[in-house]
């Protein structure tokens, strides 16, 4: 009879929490009037980590404009006639000996007169070490002879590297004319693999003084390659740029940047400070907002990993009580209702923002410049804070739909992309291999891949089917074969069934919403726990969030 009593007080405190578990905030409330912190906190932490995604996106936006600006003027100093259009994944070709050495000294010219024809704040880097300067190597065959004529070719495939420094003090030196017109620059072409110029450049961005910011000092490191290894005839041009922004040594900034829209000078004058001081004030300010962002994204991750470690330790409770009184395990759907997976992603969420502010933190006071690393923390970590509002929009029925139907058909759309890829797969290899010497978008996977991806979604068609070169005409006939099964096999078959294990599964969902889930061991479980109530004060000042909801909707069954 003790232990009779015992087993029915746990059993009746083990309903009460597990009850109270799966609550929402606002029953919580009504409840034992529990004041639901994380929501609050979750509501604040979406406009905190908005406004500062805001903020850096438009810090880095100037970052980036820089960056592209400069490289497009590098292409037009520096590349003899540059069109201002990229012609494929490089910049231009040449087809005539003469081009490449005008080409080859063009960009020497240009680079020995930068301070004079450059319309940027740029400049030649002053730096002690031997490498610095203006590099060009040429890469070719060791030796070897070519008679196409006789269809004859005696060549040794083994490669040597000659190199020649311009150094920037010695540009206008009677030593850079020597080297200029020396016989490194007798280019045999039928040996020739490529030619690269290589410079190093500094600039300095202004433009951030007007945002209220500290310049960045810029390093562009550019390197100009004419490849000729396909020995066709056609030489291309490519011309790369990689920046690293460092952080200026010495500057000191004056003046002010305020606007007066009225004439107020006389008022003012003696209150101007400094643009440097304004401009390290409006720094700090951005650090400290940075650090609140830290301390709300650590408070949420503390009471969110808390929130996990309770509900396994209630799932525990659980199984042990169900395996003590029943003589049975909880199945693993069971086992899952006790991990919120919103919790698992706002942890994440959390993680990212926070190494996100501190990186962004260290790029404000200029001691980083990991733009990239940062902006993807960043920015992954702002989308699941919002897929996470979704979350409480579950709390309301009509606004479940969405959730439940990805729910239950995330399983079956798996399995079906599974068997739909490898097909896809399949098309993706037999066009490159079969279509890539007769057409530009099968030259290689990667665009092979976005090539069926696009014809998947309707985009692109006639394009695709019209510039299929008919060099051959059994490859223009297979060309028709291949685009019209894969196109009449994905959208009408496959993208149908796709669709229609979505259109299944939210069927199932209002069906079940009408007639009721299916009832598992908890859920059984639960509903024995009905008649168990808690105290429900009624409060003068009742929490702003936390509406009562209708009566009927207290039986549905919670599905977490």
């Amino acid at each position: 009879m003790l232990a009779q009593s015992d087993l029915d007080l746990k059993e009746t405190a083990l309903k009460e929490d597990l009850k109270f578990y799966f609550m929402n905030p606002c029953e919580k409330y009504r409840a034992r009037r529990q004041v639901p912190w994380k929501l609050a906190l979750q509501i604040l932490k979406i406009l905190m980590v908005t406004t500062q995604l805001i903020f850096f996106g438009l810090s880095n936006q100037l970052v980036v404009s820089f960056k592209e600006e400069n490289a497009v003027a590098f292409k037009h100093l520096f590349l003899k006639g540059y069109s201002g259009v990229d012609e494929d994944d490089y910049s231009c070709s040449i087809y005539t000996q003469q081009e490449a050495y005008d080409s080859i000294f063009y960009a020497i010219n240009q680079y020995r007169q930068l301070k004079n024809i450059s319309l940027g704040t740029l400049g030649y880097e002053q730096d002690e070490n031997e490498g610095s300067g203006l590099k060009i190597c040429k890469q070719q065959y060791k030796k070897g002879t070519m008679l196409p004529s006789n269809d004859t070719l005696n060549i040794d495939v083994a490669t040597e590297t000659e190199c020649i420094l311009l150094k920037s003090q010695e540009l206008a030196s009677k030593k850079a004319e020597l080297k200029l017109n020396s016989s490194f620059f007798n280019l045999e072409f039928y040996r020739l693999i490529q030619v690269e110029i290589s410079f190093k450049l500094k600039g300095i961005a202004l433009q951030t003084i007007h945002a209220r910011e500290l310049p960045d000092c810029y390093a562009f490191q550019n390197t100009i390659t004419f490849n000729n290894r396909a020995h066709s005839g056609k030489i291309k041009i490519y011309f790369d740029s990689d920046t690293d922004i460092q952080e200026c040594k010495d500057w000191h900034i004056s003046g002010s940047i305020v606007t007066l829209e009225h004439r107020w000078t006389d008022e003012l004058s003696g209150k101007m400070r400094s643009l440097h001081q304004f401009l390290q004030k409006n720094t700090q300010y951005v650090l400290v907002f940075d650090g609140f962002v830290i301390i709300s994204c650590l408070a949420s991750l503390i009471l969110c990993t808390r929130s996990i470690i309770l509900a396994l330790r209630l799932q525990k409770r659980f199984v042990n009580f169900f395996l003590e009184k029943y003589k049975r395990h909880v199945c693993n759907a069971d086992r899952l209702e006790f991990i919120n997976g919103w919790y698992v992603l706002v942890i994440i969420s959390d993680m990212m923002t926070i190494i996100g502010s501190i990186l962004k933190m260290e790029i404000k006071a200029k001691n980083l410049t990991s733009y990239d690393v940062c902006s993807i923390l960043l920015g992954t970590s702002t989308l699941f804070v919002w897929v996470g509002v979704i979350r409480y929009l579950g709390y309301f029925q009509t606004y479940n739909v969405l959730i439940l139907t990805m729910q239950a058909s995330l399983p079956k759309v798996l399995r079906f992309c599974c068997c739909a890829g490898m097909i896809y797969l399949g098309y993706t290899f037999c066009g490159w291999i079969v279509l890539g010497p007769y057409h530009e978008k099968f030259e290689d996977l990667n665009t092979v891949a976005e090539c069926l991806f696009s014809l998947v979604n309707g985009d692109d068609m006639f394009a695709t089917f019209a510039q299929i070169q008919q060099k051959s005409t059994l490859v223009w006939l297979f060309s028709r074969l291949y685009l019209y099964s894969f196109i009449s096999l994905f959208i009408y078959m496959i993208l149908s069934l796709f669709i229609a294990l979505i259109t299944d599964s939210y069927d199932t969902i209002k069906k079940y919403q009408q007639s009721g889930f299916p009832v598992t061991d908890l859920h059984e479980f639960l509903k024995e726990c009905g008649s168990i109530g808690y105290r429900k004060e009624q409060a003068s000042m009742p929490f702003i969030c936390c509406c009562r909801r209708q009566q009927s909707d207290d039986n549905l069954i919670l599905i977490n």
